[in-house]
């Protein structure tokens, strides 16, 4: 099955030793942080991490919408880990190498892993299709801090060569506290390449059907808005809500496989740092 043959393709080959390196390069840095004697250096007014060592553990659950039509929806728990040092940061499933950091400023190397696809027997409208697999995105990040709010960029593509696709987001969050308690609204949009929509939401004609034409989408742009509250029961423990919903691109709503336009999704979690 070709999903991709319309699309620009994304070197695998490319990737590879990039995502060799920025693990070889993460370890390698652990070891380090582990080793050194210096004493740590505190968090500076910013929230940035310094010298210091921090990590954490953890557990939440998602409730996630999949734009899929009769998708079951199930709640998902999992553990949670959070490691920072001044080279690396771990937050959930992606790991942050810190390239560079001046002032407001910040450049990371990413690796994250995104839940995206299905199996055929998750909904009866996908029964016939292949199997659409999660991935690896690896890429660049770049955040400016302003008097707005963070900003971000972050540049990806698809380490595992499932869909050869390439995501661009660009996105804008604000964190207000108010004593133990902090509410962080943001906004982001996110570019999804023709060959990402295409393997996640296109049919090709050997999966056409009767009730499901086959289709060939073009790239898209999902718009997201979320709200995160967190509470600092003390010094070492933290609970946080996270609120979200995406709009969806034209041509992910366009899709025979997709019923709505909006997926909502929700995140509840407790973390214990040491």
């Amino acid at each position: 099955m070709n999903t991709h043959a319309h699309a620009t393709r994304f070197s695998s080959r490319a990737l590879l030793p990039l995502l060799s390196l920025l693990l070889a390069t993460a370890g390698l840095l652990h070891t380090r942080t582990a080793q050194a004697e210096e004493p740590a250096a505190s968090t500076d007014q910013a929230g940035q991490t310094g010298d210091m060592t921090r990590w954490g553990l953890g557990i939440g659950v998602s409730s996630d919408t999949r734009p899929y039509r009769d998708f079951d929806r199930k709640p998902e728990f999992m553990p949670l880990l959070a490691f920072e040092n001044r080279w690396v940061r771990v937050a959930g499933p992606g790991v942050e190498l810190k390239l560079l950091r001046h002032d407001a400023v910040a450049l990371g190397m990413t690796l994250s892993y995104a839940r995206d696809g299905y199996r055929p027997d998750d909904s009866p409208v996908l029964a016939g299709m292949a199997r659409r697999s999660p991935s690896a995105w690896l890429g660049l990040r770049a955040s400016l801090r302003s008097p707005v709010g963070q900003l971000t960029a972050e540049w990806s593509g698809d380490a595992a060569s499932h869909s050869k696709g390439r995501k661009l987001k660009l996105g804008l969050d604000h964190r207000f506290a108010q004593g133990e308690f902090g509410l962080t609204p943001r906004v982001s949009a996110t570019w999804l390449d023709a060959a990402f929509v295409q393997y996640y939401f296109g049919v090709e004609a050997g999966e056409a059907r009767a009730d499901r034409a086959a289709y060939t989408p073009g790239s898209a742009v999902n718009v997201d808005a979320g709200l995160r509250l967190d509470w600092r029961l003390d010094a070492q423990q933290t609970l946080f809500a996270d609120l979200g919903v995406t709009r969806l691109g034209r041509s992910i709503r366009s899709s025979p496989l997709v019923d709505r336009s909006t997926v909502p999704g929700a995140r509840l979690g407790w973390l214990y740092r040491f």
